[in-house]
């Protein structure tokens, strides 16, 4: 489990109900890559324990990415540190796709 080196807040809305959590410093993640899909986890241990897991798959990840970008293109607000940040993570995340091999199937 990764530690956390900023915020996340979940919500999940339903009709009759809504649920929210929020994750600090005092959070840990972590990230399951498999064949079909990405399981991100996100666990706040101790007394208000919380757990949030996300399986998101290749096709849906990837729009995400697109719209990240195209919305970071369109608004261009971030500081240097998010900058700096968001530019180490697709730069390793381009590192490693460049690397992958296509499966067979």
């Amino acid at each position: 489990m990764k530690s956390i080196s900023d915020r996340a807040e979940v919500s999940i809305d339903f009709p009759d109900k809504a649920y929210m959590g929020a994750f600090g410093r005092e959070s840990g993640f972590d990230v399951k890559v498999e064949p079909d899909e990405v399981l991100l986890r996100i666990v706040r241990a101790g007394e208000e324990r919380r757990e949030v897991a996300v399986h998101l798959h290749y096709y849906l990840l990837g729009d995400i990415l697109k719209e990240l970008g195209r919305g970071l293109a369109e608004h261009g607000f971030l500081d240097d540190a998010h900058l700096h940040a968001l530019q180490a993570g697709a730069d390793a995340l381009t590192q490693a796709l460049k690397e992958s091999k296509p499966s067979k199937g």
